[in-house]
Order: structure tokens, then C-alpha cells, then sequence
């Protein structure tokens, strides 16, 4: 890296800086979903509890990225990313020193201000280029991405048996520092800073709100990652306790939706331009859909077993892959100039859908019900992206646009 480009703080990133903030966020979530049945032993709580450190760590996220699209289209992307990374790394100290379960939640909610690179590193992408191109763009970002949740559960749940689960915390906060850096050399601004009150921005909320386009798009991602997030909420569970896998395996298990994600992200990055985002959408709701049918079949006619579980959750995260990318391009195509806000409001309906249903997936599952409760759960939440994005395509249709 050149020292111009260091010190040029309006360069836009390169592609790599975008897909490791996002892949941090990512890794945030999933590294240690494995250890969470022994992180309930080692506090003395039941699993019900830590399980909160997903659903209570979504619900804030969900707010907080409410909060840091409007912030971040006032201030710029790159001081709020900056600022977010430096909360992540001192909350992530703190869940390492952490002695009860209630001070680790504690910090584990701080951990949330992470979402951030998640949230801008697409506003960004929008800033960079419209429409249909943002949709590859976000494609092949979260393509990149996917790694962390493909790998982040291997090494959490390796991490664990070698060396205890505050391991994974060990690693987070390094990550973390790393980006940080990155993101200081490499991350330009690319928002036209807003020249309003953070009030005035928050005015727009009512003109995105009363968009069908941005509701049907929202709704649709809201439904189809939804049914990942009770996945996430429901799957360690069911991993251990159901099905009786070390954390090791339920690592190695956990890599299959997240090669069905990367899949499905290819292929948006590849035909979006070409095909349309609302095609694109519907195509990946579908295919989440039809899986999770056949596995809750499945469950239902007795055959339980991990290979009949976690393999048609990859092929829903496949789907999720193709619908995602384009549901948040088409979000933020309602008003370019407040892509950040969009971008936040959208992913709030997402992660606090996600939160609700990670909390519920919890709540049903227990040793006797297996995993059909999950499977249910799932599958109802994913079929609901179908009419969510054939209600948009219906009315465009009719307007002839």
C-alpha cells in the first residue's frame, strides 16, 4: 500500500477490506456456537440462559442497526466503522474476564456493535455502484464472507476441547484488532456526508416505510434469514443433545449451510445483472423452501439423523445466498441517497425477526421433541418470503414498470 492511498481517506476499499468487516460479524456469531452447552455447565446456568448470548445478542444488533444507518449517512461510513470495531475489541476483553453469566451476556450484548461492518460494509458497496451491479457486488462480498461461518465453528468448537471455550473470545478480539487496522489504512469514505440533523435523517424512515418495493424486499429477507436464525438459535441444541456430536463435530457440521451460502453468493454475484434482483429474490426463496420440507418430512417419518438435518439446511442457506443479496441491493435501490438508513431499518426487521425466532427455536426444542419443532419453525418462516416478493413483482407488473 502506497502512503497516498494510506493517507487518502476518500480511496474506496478494496473488495477484500469489505468481506473482512463483514466476515468479522459473521465469525462474531457463530465461532462458538459449539461451546454453548458447556459455557452453560461452566456458569452453572441452564442452556436456556447462555442461549440468550444468541437471541438477546441479535435483538441488539437489531437496534443497533436502526441507529448506525441514519448515524453513518450524517457522519460518514468510515468514523462510525472505526468507532463500532474499538467498542467490539473492549466488550470482547470483557467476556473473557467475565465471572458470571450475567456479566458475560453483559458484555456479550456490548460485542453487538460488530453488526456495524455488516450493515456499511453493504452501504458502501451502494455508495460504490447501482442497482443490479450492487447486488453482484454483495454477492461476491458475502461470498468471501462465508468463510467465517464455513470455518468459524470448526475452529470454535477445535478451540474448545484444546483449550476451553474463552479460546474463541481469544481469537474474536484478535480478529478484531486486525481489522481495525485494516479498516484504518484501507477504508475510505464513500457517503456524501448529510448536511440535516440526525433528526431530519430520521425523517426519511416514513418515506421508506410507506414503499411496497422496500417492504416486499425487506420482507423477503426478513422471512428467508429468519429461518437460518432459528438454525442458529435451535442447532447446537440439537447437535448435542439430539444427536449426541462432540462440539468438534457440530463444528464440522455447521460448514454445510455455510457452503450452501457461499454457493448461492456466487451465483448472485454472477447472474444478478443479468437476471434482475426480484427474479433473483424469488428463485432463493424457493429453493430455501423445498429442502426444509424434505427434511421435516423426513423427520417425521423417523428419520432422524445429523445427515438428514444439517445437508437441507445447506441447501436453504444456498437459497438464502441467492435471495439475500439481492433482497438488500433492492432495499437500498428504493432511495440511493439514504442507503445506510435503508440498509439499517432493513437489517433491523432482519436480525430483530432473527432474534425472536432464535429465542423461540430455544424455548421449543428439548430432548424428547428433537428436531421437528426446529424443522417446523424453519420451514413456516422461509415459505414466507415466497408471497413477501411475489407481492412486489405483482405490483410492478401492473404498473407496467
Amino acid at each position: 500500500m502506497t502512503r497516498a492511498r494510506f493517507l487518502n481517506r476518500h480511496t474506496p476499499p478494496h473488495i477484500a477490506t469489505l468481506v473482512l468487516l463483514s466476515g468479522l460479524g459473521a465469525l462474531t456469531m457463530n465461532i462458538f456456537l459449539p461451546s454453548l452447552p458447556g459455557m452453560a455447565r461452566d456458569f452453572g446456568v441452564e442452556y436456556g440462559v447462555m442461549q440468550l448470548s444468541v437471541s438477546a445478542y441479535l435483538a441488539v444488533s437489531a437496534v443497533v442497526q436502526l441507529v448506525i444507518g441514519p448515524v453513518s449517512d450524517r457522519l460518514g461510513r468510515r468514523p462510525v466503522i472505526l468507532a463500532a470495531l474499538s467498542v467490539f475489541i473492549l466488550a470482547t476483553l470483557g467476556t473473557l474476564l467475565a465471572p458470571t453469566a450475567a456479566v458475560f451476556l453483559g458484555f456479550r450484548m456490548m460485542q453487538a456493535a460488530v453488526v456495524t461492518g455488516l450493515v456499511l460494509s453493504r452501504a458502501v458497496v451502494r455508495d460504490m455502484v447501482p442497482g443490479p451491479q450492487a447486488a453482484s457486488m454483495i454477492g461476491y462480498v458475502t461470498m468471501g464472507m462465508s468463510l467465517a461461518p464455513m470455518l468459524g465453528p470448526i475452529a470454535g468448537g477445535a478451540l474448545d476441547e484444546a483449550f476451553g471455550w474463552r479460546a474463541n473470545f481469544v481469537a474474536l478480539g484478535l480478529a478484531g484488532l486486525l481489522v481495525l487496522a485494516l479498516v484504518w489504512a484501507d477504508l475510505g469514505e464513500t457517503g456524501q456526508r448529510g448536511s440535516g440533523s440526525l433528526a431530519d435523517q430520521a425523517r426519511h424512515y416514513p418515506e421508506l416505510l410507506g414503499s411496497r418495493r422496500f417492504w416486499g424486499y425487506a420482507l423477503a429477507a426478513t422471512t428467508s434469514s429468519g429461518a437460518f436464525f432459528a438454525y442458529i438459535g435451535g442447532a447446537p441444541f440439537v447437535g448435542a443433545e439430539v444427536f449426541h456430536l462432540s462440539p468438534s463435530a457440530v463444528g464440522y457440521y455447521f460448514a454445510a449451510p455455510a457452503i450452501g451460502y457461499a454457493l448461492g453468493n456466487f451465483l448472485s454475484g454472477r447472474y444478478s445483472v443479468r437476471r434482475g434482483m426480484e427474479p433473483m429474490v424469488l428463485a432463493g426463496a424457493i429453493v430455501s423452501t423445498l429442502p426444509l420440507g424434505a427434511a421435516l418430512a423426513l423427520d417425521l417419518a423417523g428419520l432422524s439423523h445429523p445427515m438428514t438435518f444439517f445437508p437441507f439446511v445447506g441447501l436453504m442457506a444456498l437459497g438464502n445466498g441467492l435471495l439475500l443479496p439481492n433482497a438488500n441491493a433492492g432495499m437500498m435501490s428504493v432511495r440511493p441517497e439514504l442507503a445506510g438508513t435503508a440498509s439499517g431499518l432493513g437489517g433491523t426487521m432482519t436480525i430483530g425477526g432473527g432474534a425472536a425466532l432464535a429465542a423461540l427455536a430455544g424455548a421449543l426444542l428439548s430432548v424428547e421433541s428433537g428436531a421437528t419443532p426446529l424443522l417446523m419453525l424453519m420451514l413456516i418462516s422461509s415459505a414466507a418470503s415466497i408471497p413477501s416478493i411475489l407481492w412486489v413483482m405483482r405490483r410492478r407488473k401492473s404498473l407496467g414498470i
